[in-house]
């Protein structure tokens, strides 16, 4: 366990995976990636390998990899900083998911408020391609070419999912797709497309150059690996860490500084509230999964203000285009309003949480089928302070 001074992921010598990857069959390295058990650093957790062999399977003349350097959840910043300190692993990583499904252009969907990183990323990318890492027959490999560009996002927290974003790489508002098809079939411009986050290109990378039995050495069966998080809030030392998949929560609370929190918010504000009485519970995708957001909160934190803030966000970046999502955080914000002016009846309470149900059922996209997680967790785990805010008389 280590802060990002002190990572596995700086250890990794640079291009090794790359030279590893050129080494062997397309069919060979989807391989690794798939023994490995790596799932999806972004939170889904869609199994990496199995994603990119049904890409591999399909027959086109033009396929691509995108990258989703989006990274909109709030409290998640542990992409900047892969982005900002290890650029060469990412691309690297795109570089050998190209050549495992044979795609020749890659795309970088940047979130838009890192401008500031556009011009070092850009010198990284000339550099790879002077030194034969990017371009044509890279390596000496004949027949693989492959480069890649940046695409600045449109600021939509929607776009982090992954048919809204290539929407919007395609010109188009940042709108989720009805699936099937799935993007591995008909992604970005129709064509074949494998979309993945920053870390899990990064720790691609690592896994060819230190093999799958070595990842797999960290972290549990159904969760192998290790996993970076964005911690924030009330602890004594915020920032990034490097920890194994099926970390306890409080194990991790003990590392940062957050002993004696009464909450803790597990994968943003689309994540769950984790009461103190749950903190020997696991962060792995067999408990709770999680992109990378910990939010800490301390005995002080009002909860029903913590989920009114969550809910305020979701009601501005709904793309509205569903009625639940769009309808459903404007009803459950306007709810949690009353609860704190005390004007909330049991009976409406009720039926807020059986919208929240509804909610997760009916959205179209991953923001309305998330949103009220944070608000139906903290009802249950926080009755004490919003019992008190219920009317006696109802």
């Amino acid at each position: 366990m280590s802060t990002m001074n002190d990572t596995m992921l700086a250890t990794i010598e640079a291009d090794a995976g790359l030279k590893a990857a050129l080494q062997q069959s397309r069919i060979d390295v989807i391989g690794i990636i798939r023994d490995s058990g790596m799932k999806g650093r972004g939170g889904a957790g869609f199994p990496t390998g199995v994603k990119w062999n049904l890409a591999a399977g399909v027959h086109s003349d033009k396929k691509y990899v995108v990258c989703n350097a989006d990274e909109g959840e709030p409290g998640t910043f542990k992409d900047r900083v892969i982005m900002s300190d290890w650029p060469d692993l990412v691309f690297e990583g795109m570089t050998i998911a190209a050549y495992a499904i044979g795609a020749d252009e890659g795309i970088v969907y940047l979130r838009g408020e890192y401008t500031y990183l556009v011009k070092q990323l850009e010198e990284c990318l000339q550099k790879r391609r002077d030194n034969g890492l990017l371009g044509h027959s890279i390596q000496g490999k004949e027949g693989f070419n492959f480069d890649i560009h940046i695409h600045m996002g449109s600021g939509a927290y929607v776009c982090g999912e992954e048919t809204a974003l290539i929407e919007s790489l395609e010109g188009q508002r940042g709108e989720p797709r009805n699936r099937p098809p799935f993007p591995v079939n008909t992604g970005f411009k129709g064509r074949p497309t494998i979309v993945n986050n920053v870390e899990t290109f990064a720790w691609a990378s690592a896994i060819l150059s230190k093999g799958a039995d070595w990842f797999k050495s960290f972290g549990t069966d159904k969760s192998t690996g290790l996993k970076l998080f964005s911690v924030s809030g009330d602890v004594a030392r915020p920032g990034v860490y490097e920890f194994p998949m099926g970390i306890t929560i409080s194990e991790l609370l003990n590392q940062v500084g957050g002993e004696g929190a009464k909450a803790v918010q597990i994968g943003g504000a689309s994540g769950h509230c984790v009461p103190a009485s749950q903190f020997g519970r696991t962060i792995a995708y067999e408990d709770i999964a999680t992109g990378g957001s910990i939010i800490v909160f301390g005995p002080e934190r009002d909860m029903l203000d913590v989920v009114e803030n969550f809910l305020e966000f979701f009601q501005d970046e709904s793309c509205g285009q569903c009625t639940p999502c769009r309808i459903g955080n404007t009803k459950l914000l306007d709810g949690v309003r009353m609860l704190k002016r005390g004007e909330c009846s049991m009976k409406y309470l009720r039926e807020l949480v059986k919208l929240g149900q509804t909610m997760q059922i009916a959205a179209k996209c991953g923001l309305g089928q998330s949103s009220p997680n944070a608000f139906l967790s903290i009802v249950e785990n926080f009755q004490n302070e919003i019992m008190g805010r219920i009317p006696a008389s109802a």
